[in-house]
């Protein structure tokens, strides 16, 4: 199986359904987030689509982030083309696509896997399924978080789930405002796609000028403090406590700090 085929697209009805299917828990790698951008732009370009949809065929998991095997060892110097292209260039295709975007999270998600739901417009997710922040367990920080969750949820409860690493449950997260709906694990697919289908059915000129609009009003300095949380994932990336964990973690073994 070659990169590009752990991503399917196919459009239905106005709807272009992008799933991601890496087994064993659609890890992350350049390959990966390079076949979900270029989906999101030839859906962008569609005239016969008016929403998009993002899942997982891994049921129990929507994403578990970052492969690691692809970052460990090499550092925040060596890895920061992947790093600007998994954040930067994610938020950027977000504020300039033109139609809306629906996140189905009918599994865990974890670290990037989160930040891949967040950049949608709606979140959809199973209601016992959760999402979390685990990099703090293996001497990283999910620093991208540390400017979309405090909008959210305030900064305490931001802090405490952000520096323990305790994954927020999706009822719960639905209560945060983190996301839209949670619900029974066999509906998430048809809730997101009958929001898709309504946000489909809008006149698409207006869809175009309401979405950008919403955008400029919504980024306002977001995606630069984006830019800055980079540096500070790519600087955490060069310490001893970094390499320690992440290998810790592949060897499944508790770190040595």
């Amino acid at each position: 199986m070659s990169e590009p085929d752990f991503i399917t697209y196919e459009v239905r009805g106005r709807i272009a359904l992008i799933t991601m299917n890496r087994p064993p828990v659609n890890a992350l790698n350049y390959a990966v987030v390079e076949a979900i951008h270029s989906a999101w732009r030839r859906a962008d370009k569609d005239p016969g689509v008016g929403a998009i949809v993002l899942t997982s065929a891994i049921g129990r998991m929507f994403s578990g982030g970052m492969d690691l095997d692809m970052i460990t060892g090499k550092g925040g110097s060596g890895l920061r083309a992947y790093i600007e292209k998994l954040y930067l260039e994610t938020l950027d295709i977000q504020y300039r696509l033109t139609k809306p975007t629906i996140a189905a999270v009918n599994g865990r998600a974890r670290g990037a896997g989160v930040t891949l739901a967040i950049t949608q417009d709606v979140i959809v997710a199973a209601d016992d399924t959760d999402f979390g922040y685990p990099e703090i367990d293996i001497g990283l920080i999910p620093a991208i978080h540390f400017v979309h969750l405090p909008r959210i949820a305030g900064r305490h409860q931001a802090f405490e789930y952000l520096f323990t690493g305790e994954p927020i449950p999706a009822p719960k997260a639905a209560a945060m405002g983190l996301i839209n709906h949670a619900v029974p694990k066999d509906q998430v697919l048809s809730k997101a796609m009958d929001i898709a289908g309504r946000l489909a059915s809008k006149a698409p000129e207006v869809m175009r000028i309401g979405r950008q609009s919403w955008m400029r009003a919504n980024d306002l300095d977001y995606r630069r403090n984006i830019e800055n949380q980079v540096e500070t994932i790519c600087n955490v990336m060069e310490t001893a406590a970094a390499r320690e964990g992440m290998t810790a973690f592949l060897e499944k073994r508790k770190p040595k700090w």
